[in-house]
């Protein structure tokens, strides 16, 4: 018992250190890449252009109706062969980000569909464009809307981190694959790092918690 307490204690620093430089940043450069993406789809989609509608709608359909970790081998070990080769860390942001972007397009469409007509009237009304309208207007509602279902999937992304150990990706799970390949102690290590993403999401979650409930009463004084 002495000795897995003493490995679980050396062991988590290296992970934690997994956690600080690679998933976390990889979480939140992936997400913030993932959500610029995901707009521009959602407004291609709601465009009433129909080429700009079908390619936002085959990139929604592809992303979403193949696997993220397809994905990342076809960007990390696919595209090589047509000559666009980019090292693991810039594949799993890439990867990441088009599977945040085809996810979060439907989110952003559904808010912007949920906010009343009237509203886009009222833009008109005083002389306001359909971009302004949409940036002034539209959109800030919208994010209210939003937010609950973009901070889950922001939750998931942390997840999703994972599986760019598989295309060699310095972050927590790669980390915690080295050590238990050294030490021959899988259970324990890979045990260890679920308690790891596991306290992450519980802090993400609360903070999640906190900021919709902020956003209720800001309706409700408005």
């Amino acid at each position: 018992m002495g000795e897995t307490w003493q490995l679980v204690l050396d062991s988590f620093w290296p992970l934690l250190q997994g956690a600080l430089v690679g998933t976390i940043p990889l979480t939140l450069i992936s997400f913030a890449l993932g959500l610029v993406i995901a707009l521009v789809v959602a407004i291609m989609r709601l465009s009433g252009r129909r080429v700009l509608v079908g390619l936002g709608r085959a990139y929604v359909s592809a992303i979403r109706g193949t696997p993220l970790l397809v994905q990342l081998f076809v960007i990390f070990y696919g595209l090589p062969q047509v000559g666009l080769t980019w090292a693991a860390w810039p594949s799993a942001v890439v990867a990441l980000s088009l599977n945040v972007g085809g996810y979060a397009a439907e989110i952003i469409r559904a808010a912007i569909l949920s906010v009343p007509a009237g509203q886009w009237e009222a833009g008109y009304t005083v002389g306001m464009s359909r971009g302004q309208t949409l940036r002034r207007i539209i959109l800030p509602q919208a994010a209210r809307v939003s937010v609950p279902p973009l901070s889950n999937s922001f939750i998931s992304l942390v997840k999703d981190t994972s599986l760019a150990a598989m295309i060699l990706v310095d972050e927590t799970f790669r980390t915690a694959q080295e050590i238990a390949a050294a030490t021959n102690e899988y259970l324990i290590i890979y045990m260890e790092v679920a308690v790891i993403y596991w306290v992450i999401c519980l802090v993400l979650s609360a903070a999640q918690g906190r900021l919709e409930r902020r956003l209720e009463r800001h309706v409700v004084r408005a």
